[in-house]
C-alpha cells in the first residue's frame, strides 16, 4: 500500500502496479502454510528445474512408443531426484523420513 502511494500516480509504473496489485494475494499464499515449509514452498525452482531434468531426458528418446513408456522415463527421473535429495540429507546429517 505504501508503495502504491508513492507511486500509484506515475503513468509510467500503472501496469506495474496493477499487477502487483492482481497478484499480490497468490504470491503470499505460501505463508499460510508453517513456517517449516514455507522455504520449500515459497518458489517453483525445483519443480522447474525438476520439469527441465524431465525435458532432457525426453530430447534423447524423441519419440516414446506409447504413453507408458513417458510414464516410466518421468517414474526413473523422479526416482533419481529422491535418491539424490536422500543423500544429501544423509551428508548433512540428517536421516531420511518415510
Amino acid at each position: 500500500n505504501e508503495f502504491i502511494e508513492r507511486f500509484g500516480d506515475n503513468p509510467k509504473l500503472e501496469k506495474a502496479i496493477q499487477t502487483l496489485e492482481d497478484g499480490f494475494e497468490d504470491a503470499i499464499q505460501y505463508l499460510n502454510e508453517p513456517v517449516r515449509f514455507q522455504q520449500f514452498i515459497r518458489s517453483t525452482n525445483s519443480l522447474e528445474r525438476l520439469n527441465q531434468e524431465v525435458r532432457r531426458r525426453e530430447q534423447v528418446i524423441r519419440i516414446f512408443p506409447n504413453t507408458q513408456s513417458a510414464f516410466r522415463l518421468i517414474g526413473a527421473v523422479l526416482m533419481q531426484v529422491n535418491e539424490e535429495q536422500s543423500m544429501k540429507q544423509i551428508t548433512r546429517g540428517k536421516p531420511r523420513k518415510k
